[in-house]
């Protein structure tokens, strides 16, 4: 059983990129002012069936909300949209999203309950966004203070009403995002001990020295994990926030980072591939493993003289050269979940610079790699 299947979706860098309910379709967005809905045919690989067009510069990040089948996207015009499927056009619809950002929009999210979703942005500050029916448009609510520099990912926590945020200013925070215009009322819990209004800064953690690329509640919602630009893994147990668990890594920086369980995660970046780590009770974290399992090859082989020279002239390959045996051929920019079975992660996707879309499925990992304990 092979470990992950692999697709070459562009040549470009894929920004994001987002599942529907079923897995039929995928939208990516490929380092362009459009948009494209990939669905899947009969072989199982994705093909390339609209082109959702409004941005006037770069799309920066996607997401879909399975449930409601809304797709959200936003992007270096300082805009988002929300593209609604009508079904007698054949045609996705954008709706109007007043963000009121003076800076490009980095990062977009949709809540769990899918009636709203966050926009992170290089304004400094994060607009979470909820429908008025009144005028049939998506209206922002800001929180600024005390964030100090570009946002560069948001996560909602499983109860729909707290937000964690990763930023340029070396911070990983917590807000509260409970809005009285949709009348919330969220549970207290140890990330908000009392009930909080709007924007309130329920917690803050200091990254040491490197922007926060990616962030992530744990499916409890007990733990919050994110990595950072000095290489750095940090998780945090909301029953014990002022220990927070870090491990110096001494590899590249990883930019996205997703749990398969609330005892395990992985993390994927600039190394090229995904890797493993293991979270006990306490929030103690440990490296597990790389997962990715890739065969060394030889560049000589056993070919002939004429064919060296043929292969030299042809692909340009000296014979003195360096291949790369991961899977991803340049950084990892966005992990998603595929499947889940009973609130555990059992395949998960990444895209990257290479252009290329690669599920892994983590029973087959289990199985291929040696001591392997997700």
């Amino acid at each position: 059983m092979s470990i992950n299947t692999q697709q070459q979706l562009f040549f470009e860098p894929i920004s994001g990129h987002a599942f529907n309910k079923d897995l039929s379709q995928i939208v990516v967005s490929d380092s362009s002012q459009t948009t494209k809905i990939l669905k899947k045919d009969k072989t199982g690989k994705y093909k390339e069936d609209k082109v959702l067009k409004q941005h006037i510069e770069r799309v920066t990040s996607v997401d879909w909300a399975p449930a409601t089948n809304r797709i959200v996207t936003c992007g270096g015009d300082r805009n988002a949209y929300v593209w609604t499927y009508c079904q007698e056009s054949d045609e996705w619809k954008p709706g109007l999203v007043l963000l009121r950002i003076n800076r490009a929009a980095t990062f977009v999210r949709w809540s769990p309950k899918e009636d709203r979703f966050a926009v992170g942005s290089g304004a400094r500050l994060l607009s979470v966004c909820y429908f008025e029916a009144e005028n049939n448009w998506w209206v922002s609510k800001h929180i600024k203070k005390p964030i100090r520099s570009t946002i560069l990912s948001v996560d909602w926590h499983p109860n729909n009403y707290l937000l964690a945020v990763g930023s340029c200013d070396f911070k990983c925070r917590v807000f509260s995002s409970a809005l009285k215009e949709l009348s919330d009322q969220p549970e207290t819990s140890p990330w908000m001990p009392k009930l909080s209004k709007f924007g309130v800064l329920l917690a803050e953690f200091d990254s040491n020295n490197g922007w926060v690329h990616g962030v992530k509640f744990s499916p409890s919602g007990s733990m919050l994990a994110w990595v950072a630009h000095d290489c750095s893994v940090n998780v945090v147990n909301m029953n014990n926030m002022d220990k927070v668990h870090t491990i110096h890594t001494n590899i590249l920086p990883y930019m996205s980072v997703l749990w398969l369980t609330n005892n395990s995660f992985v993390t994927a970046g600039h190394n090229n591939y995904p890797d493993l780590y293991n979270v006990d009770e306490a929030g103690n974290v440990k490296y597990g493993a790389k997962l990715d399992v890739t065969k060394e090859t030889d560049l000589q082989g056993n070919l002939s003289a004429m064919a060296r020279f043929q292969k030299l002239d042809e692909q340009g390959i000296a014979e003195t050269g360096t291949r790369l045996t991961t899977t991803h051929l340049n950084a990892i920019t966005e992990l998603r979940v595929v499947s889940k079975d009973g609130g555990n992660v059992t395949a998960f996707s990444s895209t990257g610079k290479d252009g290329k879309l690669v599920i892994w499925d983590v029973g087959a990992l289990c199985k291929a790699i040696s001591g392997l304990k997700i």
